[in-house]
């Protein structure tokens, strides 16, 4: 911690950093989960991805996601993205497009391409197939679009 500012050069911040309230959920959350539960979201994660990548296959566009467990990113370029060189490549334009037509059919997603979306142990089977539903069809919806 003597690295992180005031004391040290590296500065962090963020809307529930350090905040007592959220340092108290999550410390009881770690006492909440095991290792299958990183095996569920592994699951659901790896779910998801294959869903997607059928769709952009089946759609034909130019896109690809990128995923580490629970958290993923839908780019819209051939990729992969590795650095964040790779992902200014993106078209940022049409992510604004999918990202509206998943808020549209009940997603809301991160605004803007260069974050993470996150599934969480909430989340149901069910819940996965609705959203690779949900982009089958924005992503169709795109390609009628051009």
């Amino acid at each position: 911690m003597k690295v992180v500012a005031p004391e040290g050069p590296v500065y962090q911040a963020g809307t529930l950093s350090g905040n007592p309230l959220a340092m108290a959920a999550g410390l009881a959350m770690l006492g909440q989960i095991d290792a299958s539960s990183y095996n569920r979201l592994e699951s659901l994660g790896a779910r998801l991805e294959a869903g997607v990548k059928a769709a952009i296959a089946e759609t034909r566009v130019p896109a690809c996601i990128q995923r580490v467990g629970s958290a993923f990113t839908l780019f819209f370029c051939a990729g992969p993205v590795t650095d964040f060189t790779s992902a200014k490549l993106a078209d940022f334009k049409a992510y604004a497009v999918f990202f509206h037509g998943m808020l549209d059919r009940g997603f809301y997603l991160p605004p803007a391409q260069l974050e993470a979306a996150f599934i969480s142990l909430a989340h149901q089977d069910t819940d996965v197939d609705s959203f690779v539903t949900a982009t089958h069809e924005t992503l169709a919806e795109m390609v009628v679009l051009r």
